[in-house]
């Protein structure tokens, strides 16, 4: 199908507003699962029949040369210590094996097939960008892909995919209707690749629902080590309207420290237009890391999918962290991948008090989330309820339910809301050019 994003793209956008001054005790058998390391998984079994047991498996990328996420299977054996030192869920313990899927199609998909070995009932708060290896084996098994981190289309499609928020689309979309307030020209630097060619269709979904042109297409080879060719063609392009500040996008994902190293030199020249970065995941982690208020991040502007870390309503999950996993420094409340984890489990957990002392398995897990169940976040997102067909079917992705964004800033060196409350995309997404 056309207009979709590629199963390997990975890019989270961000936007630096123009120069101008305008808009941006856990039981023996948990402490077990927190030793769990690669693909060793605590044995388990699901609950039900007297057995007060429920497995689920939780991956992410750990220790590779590419992108990590050591916060995701960290928090989930936290969240499991937390559920088992307040009594578990409906009497039953909460296992949680992990796996390392060392950013491989081999290793995610051995990982896969321990879950089924496992008898995991779900794959809860992962990250993968090898969909193609993992999820036929999980909808073989029937095991729910429960709040993936949103980077490849088949978390919208698969219908054993329950996505805690919108991924790409929603945030390049966002992206695209901020810019449209606030630049004159826009130039989008990707890679040229087939998914790289569907980047512009979203970002400039969000031009055109701002009434915006379209994008400047700059595009890279995907293997570049060096930018500055296609970081000269962005300035020029972004400011070959002299009545307008411009704005340069790069999405260019792993690659994208390169490009600013370009950047950032060329940038003397033109000093109308500021820095912009697209990461894989911007939080205030990489914000102090690049050199904060004197980095090139301050006073951009970042879609993301939920409120900012210093938001009451990620309290809970403080209090989980500070009382489960105090000392661990993989467990960053201001990591997006701790944050989704966070939000995934939560929708696991109310799954299985829906459940409550029936059989707990894949198939019933999965039947009560497709059963209109409504979800409260809390406010971190929508309330989530999946359906076999959603709004978002039309532009090939059904399973897409929150559509919401949040807009931020980065002031002095920190990551503040930039406006309340979140905006819906909905209408900018429906209306892309696929």
């Amino acid at each position: 199908m056309t207009g979709r994003l590629s199963d390997r793209s990975t890019f989270l956008p961000t936007l630096t507003r123009p120069v101008k001054k305008s808009i941006r005790t856990a039981g023996a058998l948990v402490t077990l699962a927190s030793l769990a390391v690669g693909c060793g998984v605590i044995p388990g079994v699901t609950g039900g029949d007297g057995d007060d047991r429920i497995t689920v498996m939780t991956w992410a990328p750990q220790d590779t040369n590419e992108t990590n996420k050591p916060g995701m299977p960290a928090f989930a054996r936290a969240f499991a210590r937390w559920v088992n030192s307040h009594g578990g869920i409906n009497g039953r313990t909460l296992h949680v094996a992990t796996c390392n899927e060392l950013n491989d199609s081999v290793a995610v998909a051995k990982c896969a097939r321990r879950a089924v070995k496992e008898n995991a009932v779900a794959v809860v708060g992962s990250y993968s960008q090898h969909p193609n290896s993992f999820f036929p084996i999980l909808e073989s098994a029937g095991i729910p892909y429960i709040g993936g981190y949103g980077i490849t289309n088949d978390e919208f499609t698969s219908p054993l995919s329950y996505p805690v928020n919108g991924g790409q689309p929603t945030l390049l979309a966002g992206l695209g209707q901020e810019l449209a307030d606030d630049c004159g020209r826009v130039s989008l630097v990707r890679p040229d690749t087939i998914g790289g060619d569907q980047l512009p269709v979203m970002l400039n979904a969000g031009l055109k629902a701002g009434g915006h042109d379209p994008a400047g297409d700059v595009r890279a080879a995907e293997d570049a080590t060096e930018f500055s060719g296609q970081t000269r063609s962005a300035l020029g392009d972004a400011t070959s309207d002299s009545s307008a500040t411009g704005c340069v996008v790069p999405a260019l994902g792993d690659r994208t420290g390169t490009f600013m190293d370009s950047f950032r030199r060329a940038r003397g020249e033109y000093p109308e237009v500021r820095t912009g970065t697209v990461l894989g995941n911007v939080d205030q982690t990489t914000i102090d890391a690049s050199g904060g208020r004197s980095g090139p991040y301050e006073g951009s502007y970042v879609t993301g999918w939920y409120p900012v870390e210093t938001d009451p309503r990620w309290d809970r999950m403080k209090s989980v962290i500070r009382e489960q996993a105090f000392t661990d420094t993989r467990i960053d409340p201001a990591d997006t991948a701790v944050q989704t984890s966070w939000i995934a489990f939560t929708v696991l957990k109310a799954a299985l008090e829906k459940i409550g002392a029936g059989e707990v398995t894949q198939d019933t897990v999965r039947r009560t989330l497709d059963s209109g169940l409504e979800i409260d976040t809390g406010g971190l997102t929508p309330t989530l309820r999946w359906e076999f067909q959603d709004r978002l079917a039309s532009i090939g992705f059904p399973r897409l339910v929150n559509t919401d964004v949040t807009l931020q800033v980065v002031r002095d060196g920190r990551l503040v809301a930039a406006r309340k409350g979140f905006v819906d995309m909905t209408k900018a997404l429906q209306d892309a050019d696929v």
